[in-house]
């Protein structure tokens, strides 16, 4: 367990009111209305210059350092998911129908702990800070906005950090890796059009049901047979309608997956060999395919020297190396733009019961782990020279 400093366990009551006061009011994605005004209120009382309504519900906080030249911005995802809480917590969501399932509560209150410390504390800023409140990471994705809308340009940041609460990991722990660690990801719908027909007279007709599950069978070698072992990849077909009746042969099939990988060609590899199955299928059976692709998230790649400066900051009995993970996050936005790392904060304690996954509606965390992030990023700033106390 990574040690807490007095400094820090001195406002560990005011850090758990920010995140019980937030887990109250969870909001969709570009919907964070009522979150947004509590941040910028915060923000204001620290003495934090706020820049409001950046992509939309997004808010951003700045400290100018003394020497003014580097800036280093800290990212905090703000949306709720439309999960029905279970917790039976005293502070549970009053918004019915929504819940801080995937922990955003939790890396908004370490955010607003970071800015509370730093503005209000003996600290000199030798580097400018950012704090970067983003809207909309469970859907369809925040950091792209914010970025077109020049914030990397106007605060002039150098580089990037941001950390998920993850029930995986022992709590207290620190888990990253360098390179990739969580995967890039994408959507498709496949339509099938064949010709529907009586089920007693098959040969007048063209049956798309037949046709879906050839494609799917194919799709499976995909992986298996396209793709370099040693390279990571998943390519899912979740869900399949078609048809109207038992008896008459299904003119028309939708298909509806997604697919994930670490690397850029891996991915583009899946897509063009999914479009050359279809191409082969829809000819050997006379039907007409269609394949619509949606990229959504790059991969989160993380910056090696910034790895190793984490490692040093925290200690390396404090850091687990983690494997690669085939889940997603818009932070990769932001590494692309400027060097960027990203962690995962251990919350899994099994003797205290807190070992349900993200997105489950009895997701709950020990709050002594929101000091835990708050010291990791001092640590960090501390072992660069970024901050003097």
């Amino acid at each position: 367990m990574i040690q807490i400093q007095e400094t820090v366990a001195a406002i560990k009551d005011e850090i758990i009111a920010l995140r019980r006061g937030l887990h109250q009011i969870p909001e969709s994605g570009f919907e964070e209305y009522k979150t947004s005004a509590f941040i910028i209120e915060k923000l204001k009382e620290y003495g934090v210059e706020v820049h409001e309504n950046v992509a939309g519900t997004g808010v951003v906080g700045y400290l100018r350092g003394n020497l003014g030249d580097q800036t280093i911005a800290f990212r905090a995802d703000m949306d709720a998911l439309s999960v029905e809480e279970k917790t039976n917590l005293s502070y549970a969501s009053t918004h019915r129908g929504m819940m801080h399932a995937c922990g955003h509560d939790a890396h908004m209150a370490i955010l607003l702990g970071l800015a509370r410390f730093l503005s209000m504390n003996k600290v000199i800023l030798r580097w400018n800070i950012v704090f970067l409140f983003q809207p909309a990471e469970e859907g369809p994705g925040g950091a792209e906005p914010m970025i077109q809308e020049g914030i990397m340009e106007k605060f002039k940041i150098d580089c990037i950090m941001g950390l998920h609460v993850f029930p995986e990991v022992p709590e207290g722990k620190i888990a990253c890796r360098p390179g990739p660690m969580m995967a890039q990801t994408g959507e498709f719908d496949i339509t099938i059009t064949a010709k529907s027909g009586h089920g007693a007279i098959p040969h007048k007709a063209v049956d798309g049901l037949v046709i879906a599950s050839n494609l799917i069978m194919n799709y499976q070698s995909i992986v298996s047979r396209n793709i370099d072992p040693i390279e990571g990849a998943v390519m899912t077909i979740g869900k399949m309608w078609g048809g109207e009746r038992r008896n008459v042969i299904a003119g028309q099939v939708i298909l509806e997956g997604t697919m994930r990988a670490f690397s850029e060609d891996t991915y583009r590899t899946i897509q063009k060999r999914m479009k050359e199955i279809a191409e082969g299928v829809a000819l050997s059976y006379q039907c007409k395919i269609d394949i619509v692709f949606r990229d959504m998230y790059p991969a989160v790649v993380n910056n090696e020297e910034m790895f190793h400066d984490l490692q040093n900051a925290v200690g390396q009995e404090n850091l687990e190396f983690i494997a690669p993970q085939m889940i997603a996050e818009d932070f990769s936005y932001f590494q692309k733009a400027v060097p960027g790392l990203f962690f995962f904060l251990g919350t899994r304690n099994e003797q205290e019961g807190y070992i349900h996954p993200l997105h489950n509606s009895c997701f709950v965390f020990n709050e002594d782990v929101l000091l835990t992030g708050i010291q990791v990023y001092l640590d960090y700033m501390r072992l660069k020279n970024i901050i003097e106390e």
